[in-house]
């Protein structure tokens, strides 16, 4: 059962819309959910990881690049997609520091279904290393679908540290879209978690330039 208030959690949302309409900013503020769990002990606990996708996308203005066959690399030119050839990641010739600035330049890679397995050993480890290694693309799914589902997913990792970020939502969007996108992240988390609620210590919700908003804790 949700030790969540509801009510509370509206009104941060509430509060944060309202903030970000009194100071408008040049860009749409991205919404995040702060985490701080307890009674995990992230040497010796099995580290958690989950992805969920939330009924409103959470990042429009995400980046994702294409890495490419014909197809899709046409296909990408005609959404005004950044992509990539096998000729394009070829130059890059394994170059450390060059995949490093790819990397850094998306959020998030997709590619087609057969340059999958040629990715080590074009680019080398880098876009795992930096998390990024590309969601494949079969030649039947749409692109542009891809990349709206790949916007709406959201990750859920324990790393070393007992304090999590993710985006929920943009300040764009009406309060309810906003709360669904909330409760449905927060219930993921909880079921993700070894003790439910009992390991989650603290929920805040933020905009990029707001004030935080305690919600639970």
């Amino acid at each position: 059962m949700s030790k969540l208030n509801v009510e509370g959690l509206k009104a941060a949302i509430t509060t944060i819309l309202a903030t970000s309409e009194e100071k408008k900013r040049k860009f749409v503020e991205t919404v995040e959910l702060q985490i701080g769990l307890k009674d995990y002990d992230t040497q010796r606990d099995k580290r958690f990881s989950g992805v969920v996708k939330l009924p409103h996308v959470p990042r429009p203005r995400m980046k994702i690049c294409v890495l490419g066959d014909a197809n899709h690399c046409d296909t990408a030119q005609k959404l005004d997609m950044p992509f990539k050839s096998v000729d394009d990641l070829k130059k890059l010739n394994k170059n450390k520091k060059m995949v490093k600035k790819l990397a850094r330049s998306f959020d998030a890679f997709m590619a087609s279904q057969a340059l999958i397995p040629q990715i080590p050993r074009l680019l080398g480890p880098g876009l795992n290393k930096a998390g990024k290694f590309p969601t494949m693309i079969t030649a039947s799914e749409d692109l542009a679908a891809k990349a709206t589902e790949i916007r709406s997913n959201v990750k859920f990792q324990l790393k070393k540290v007992l304090c999590l970020g993710v985006a929920v939502g943009h300040v764009g969007m009406n309060p309810d879209e906003l709360r669904q996108n909330c409760l449905m992240s927060i219930n993921f988390l909880v079921s993700l978690l070894k003790k439910n609620w009992n390991n989650v210590n603290t929920l805040h919700l933020k905009s990029t330039m707001g004030p935080v908003q305690r919600i639970f804790g």
